[in-house]
Parts: structure tokens; C-alpha cells; sequence
């Protein structure tokens, strides 16, 4: 059984990496390790990164720009790697802020540069910025091709993944995939980590509302010789590209990761946290993963992913008010919001008087697509008592059976 708690991470030893990512693409990206809260709602517990690139060529392109958290070094990285040159082409793959809010900066620094977007980014600059592009726009379409010298870049539209404006770049001489925030992750360059876990939380809470426009661009991508992948957020992948792809295609069509059982309560004054535990040593008993998650303490971003992650969820809560404990009500909210479905589900509730919070979790799932709900389900009158186990051991053998 896996209890979720605050775990410590491990830095490395250097503040920040210098990645390099070939002879002729350079990172110009910055580390934030003191950002708290990434669109003002995830916990970043190690920071994030803002991924920049440059290609230098006979024209050079910068590929995005930064948050303007991350301004000053971001300029002084690209004047580093710009050796006094004059870029030709800012090209931008998408215009939320902690990637594009540089764009007038850049932009008036470098006065002659053109700046390369589609039909549906320059709207957007407008909206956001009071910079004059008239005669600097380049606007591509589906398949166009930029040529920088040997370097040719291709550009794929790839429309809420995860905002209508959203493109992709191939650069076909070296094979290089810059995906804007697909296969993005959270955590600082600085900390060393399994990919997953954070990517993980990265897709469901960022992209997981557009499965199908994420599918649409995994076809396009497996039309392409890809031999790395330069995200906006998180390590340039060179490796192994089939483990991320095929992780990408299983969070997007809303296939469980791998089989497991997550139990996430919502509990008052510790009873339904005591039901739903005894429910845990019944499943770890019978060999199952098992994952508890208090809802009323863990990150609540943590708790949608791993609804994802596994195949089935058990939610116990106690009644409130005449309806969910209000931490379940929250959770359920986002999961709808993240379009969850396709899993098996039990319930279990708790009520001093007219328990209702099973009945209330079970209408709000019912609004998500192909949910399995097992029969029995667990209703606790204030305390658990013996004489509440066999429920809660028939709920863990529905659960067990495939």
C-alpha cells in the first residue's frame, strides 16, 4: 500500500544544467526554482523550467520565448549564444504567457526580426501585447516549410494541445521535434527524477481535457523521423522516444496506466479515513497496488493524476450538509473538468443520520463516459464497527475480479 505524503526531492549539485542539444541547436531556457504555484493552482514542489531554443544557421531562429519570471537571464543566455549575430526568425509555438511573454521584448531588441506564427497567433499578440508587427509577420499553415540554410523547419498545427494557437516545428535535418508544452513535465532542469511521475501530473492537469486533439497530433508526429524531442517545459528526450509516445497515447485516450487501485477519502473527524484504510489492507492482502490519497491534505493535482494512473478508484466520503464532505465535492469537479473516465468505481460513505454522500458521488460520476460501478457499496453509521467488514471485504472482492 502506498501512502501519499510530502516527500523530499533530491537536487543535483549545479543550480543549472547547460543542456546542449546539438552543435547548431542551443538551449537559451531558465529554471525557476522559486515559483510556488504554476498557473496560479499546482504546487511546485522543485520549480519548473521555461524552454527556449536557438537554431544558428545562416538565419538563426529562436524558438519561444520565456516567462517574464525569467526575463533578464533568458535575454543574457541568448546574447550569449548569439555571439553578436542578429537573429532572423522568432518563431512562436504558442502564446501562453510563461512562453510568450517575451515576444515584444525580443521583438524590439531585435527591430529587423521576423516573427513566424499562424493565422491564429498574431490575434492573440495583439490581445496581449501593444507591439506593431505590421510587415514582420510570417504566417505559415499546415506542412509549410522555413528554410534557415541547411537547417528546414516544418510546421504542424496542433490546435488545443493545449490552446487554439498551438503549432509544432520539425526540423528535418536533424530530426528534431519542438513539441510546445507536449511532453512537457514539471521540475527544474536542477532535479533529478524519474520523467514520469511529474509528466504525469504535467498532462492530466494541463492537457488532459483534449484527448483528441492530442491524438490527432500523435498521428502526425508518427508520420515523422523523430530523433528527439525539445519540449517547453522539462528535458529534451533523445531516448527511448517509444516509452513517452506510447505513455502519451495511453493518457490521452483515457486508457489506465497500469492496474491499481487508488482510494482517495474525504474524512472529518478520521471514521471514513478508518474505513477506507481497512479497505486498503483487504485489497493489499489480496495482492493489489494499492494508493490512499487524503484528499482533505495531499495536492489535489496529485489526486486527479493518479485517478488517471490507475484502473480503478474507490472514493469514501463523509456526509455533509446533506451532500460530499466538500473535499470530494472539489476532487470530482476536476475530474469531470479532465474528462476522467473509463474506470471501474467504488463507493463508500459515512453518515451519522440520512447518509447521502454515496448517492451524491455516484450522480456526479455518472456524468463521465463508460464508468463501471461495483455493486456493493459501503455505508459506515459514524464509526466503523466489526460488523462493517464484511461489507467493506465484498466491496474489495468486487474490486479483485476481473
Amino acid at each position: 500500500m502506498r501512502i501519499v505524503m510530502l516527500i523530499t526531492v533530491k537536487y543535483a549539485e549545479t543550480r543549472r544544467r547547460q543542456m546542449k542539444i546539438t552543435d547548431t541547436i542551443k538551449y537559451v531556457g531558465v529554471n525557476d526554482e522559486t515559483i510556488d504555484l504554476f498557473e496560479g493552482q499546482y504546487r511546485m514542489l522543485h520549480g519548473v523550467s521555461y524552454n527556449s531554443y536557438v537554431i544558428l544557421d545562416e538565419k538563426i531562429a529562436i524558438m519561444d520565448t520565456v516567462d517574464r519570471r525569467a526575463t533578464e537571464e533568458w535575454l543574457s543566455n541568448l546574447e550569449r549564444v548569439l555571439e553578436g549575430r542578429t537573429p532572423d526568425y522568432l518563431i512562436v509555438s504558442h502564446m501562453e504567457p510563461d512562453h510568450a511573454a517575451n515576444i515584444q521584448r525580443v521583438a524590439e531588441k531585435y527591430p529587423e526580426m521576423k516573427i513566424v506564427g499562424n493565422a491564429k497567433t498574431f490575434p492573440m499578440i495583439a490581445q496581449f501585447f501593444t507591439l506593431n508587427v505590421e510587415g514582420r509577420e510570417v504566417i505559415v499553415k499546415e506542412g509549410d516549410t522555413l528554410s534557415l540554410g541547411r537547417h528546414t523547419l516544418q510546421f504542424f498545427m496542433a490546435p488545443m494541445v493545449h490552446w487554439p494557437e498551438v503549432m509544432v516545428t520539425y526540423e528535418q535535418s536533424e530530426k528534431v521535434l519542438f513539441s510546445a508544452d507536449g511532453f512537457g513535465k514539471f521540475g527544474s532542469l536542477s532535479v533529478e527524477e524519474p520523467w514520469e511521475d511529474e509528466a504525469r501530473r504535467y498532462f492530466i492537469n494541463i492537457v488532459g481535457k483534449y484527448g483528441a486533439p492530442v491524438q490527432a497530433l500523435l498521428k502526425k508526429a508518427a508520420a515523422l523521423d523523430v530523433a528527439m524531442i525539445c519540449p517547453l517545459h522539462g528535458p529534451v528526450l533523445t531516448e527511448n522516444l517509444e516509452h513517452y509516445i506510447g505513455l502519451y497515447d495511453t493518457w490521452s485516450s483515457y486508457r489506465p496506466e497500469e492496474k491499481g487501485v487508488l482510494i482517495a477519502y474525504a474524512s472529518i473527524y478520521g471514521n471514513t479515513r478508518k474505513a477506507a484504510e481497512a479497505l486498503a489492507d483487504e485489497l493489499t492482502r489480496a495482492g493489489q497496488q494499492v494508493c490512499v490519497m487524503d484528499l482533505c491534505r495531499c495536492d489535489l493535482a496529485q489526486a486527479v493524476s493518479d485517478a488517471f494512473r490507475y484502473d480503478r478508484l474507490v472514493l469514501a466520503c463523509a456526509t455533509y450538509d446533506g451532500g460530499m464532505y466538500l473535499p470530494m465535492e472539489d476532487y470530482l469537479n476536476h475530474l469531470k473538468a479532465k474528462n476522467f473516465q473509463k474506470r471501474k468505481i467504488g463507493l463508500m460513505e459515512n453518515g451519522s443520520w440520512a447518509p447521502m454522500a454515496a448517492k451524491k458521488m455516484k450522480e456526479a460520476l455518472e456524468g463521465m463516459k463508460e464508468m463501471t460501478f461495483c455493486d456493493t457499496m459501503v455505508t459506515i453509521r459514524s464509526a466503523m464497527k466489526e460488523n462493517d467488514l464484511p461489507q467493506i471485504q465484498k466491496l474489495a472482492e468486487e474490486l479483485c475480479a476481473e
